[in-house]
């Protein structure tokens, strides 16, 4: 027989991760630090799981992670609940948390905060993360939908198609005649490339792919961690990267970017993830988005 989740023991440990630590958690729910602790120490006996890291702040468990997403869809439907049955009381907007990558804020998702109807009353709280990692918070329930490159749905979640994202390798003339001359597989091993952070190996993978796999791009490297930064460094110079189509086209009507391989664009799947709710905020979030991508990606 599986054992009941009290309610307000998942919410005590919601306010744990929120707030950080077990007092600043007890301020917000307006209970002692003792209570705080009998309660997560209760929800770990019931589920026989350690939930939390008692560390600065403090962190879930993998275990405890599935509860607090758990608990944030609970507290979800409640207020969802709530607002249709009249009873909020309160007048505030629905809060709808989404992980977007920077290209896709840089391009086309902020449209969609526009396109939703005023009369939904919702307002986004965004949250920027490379897309091969926005569903790490979806997994951590930090986030209520995401966009994200990956087909297979997190736990609890749904995902649907919402299409391509191609990428041109440019540089600026000026930098592509004096690192780029000669055989293009050679020259990207040696000339500088701007990526967008320690963990961006987009252009080295572009690279391998172009060498077979014997070379990633050049250690000469500058990290540039926006999107409308990354596609300006490659415009004044600095050195070679792969841009989105959108931001690229502009730039090379105009002479300040070159394509240095047309015939090798890269499209990026993405997709939206969201959590399996009946919520009428998430749905039409979903719809506008879906909307919006269909008309500024590739199918």
């Amino acid at each position: 027989m599986m054992p009941d989740l009290p309610l307000d023991q998942l919410r005590t440990l919601l306010a744990v991760v929120d707030e950080g630590t077990f007092d600043a958690a007890a301020a917000a729910l307006h209970v002692t630090p003792s209570a705080i602790s009998q309660r997560v120490k209760a929800l770990e006996q019931r589920t026989g799981r350690v939930l939390l890291m008692r560390t600065k702040p403090v962190r879930p468990t993998e275990s405890g992670e599935v509860l607090v997403r758990l608990a944030r869809q609970v507290a979800r439907l409640e207020r969802d609940a709530y607002a249709e049955l009249g009873l909020s009381g309160t007048g505030e907007p629905t809060r709808v948390s989404v992980a977007v990558n920077a290209d896709s804020l840089a391009t086309w998702f902020l449209p969609v905060l526009s396109r939703v109807p005023p009369e939904a009353r919702l307002y986004f709280e965004l949250r920027r993360e490379d897309e091969d990692h926005t569903a790490a918070l979806l997994r951590e329930g930090a986030v209520m939908a995401a966009v994200t490159s990956s087909p297979d749905p997190v736990p609890g979640c749904s995902v649907r198609a919402l299409g391509r994202m191609r990428y041109l390798p440019v540089a600026a003339p000026d930098f592509a005649a004096r690192h780029l001359a000669g055989p293009l597989t050679e020259a990207l091993c040696r000339a500088p490339v701007v990526v967008f952070d320690l963990r961006d190996d987009f252009q080295d993978g572009f690279v391998r792919r172009l060498t077979a796999g014997r070379s990633g791009a050049s250690a000469l490297r500058h990290y540039v961690p926006t999107s409308e930064g990354f596609v300006e460094a490659v415009a004044a110079g600095l050195g070679w990267g792969l841009v989105p189509e959108t931001q690229a086209e502009p730039l090379l009507r105009t002479g300040r970017l070159l394509g240095i391989a047309p015939d090798r664009s890269v499209d990026v799947p993405l997709y939206w993830q969201q959590w399996k709710l009946d919520s009428p905020a998430l749905a039409r979030v979903a719809e506008t988005v879906t909307a919006t991508a269909a008309g500024a990606l590739r199918s």
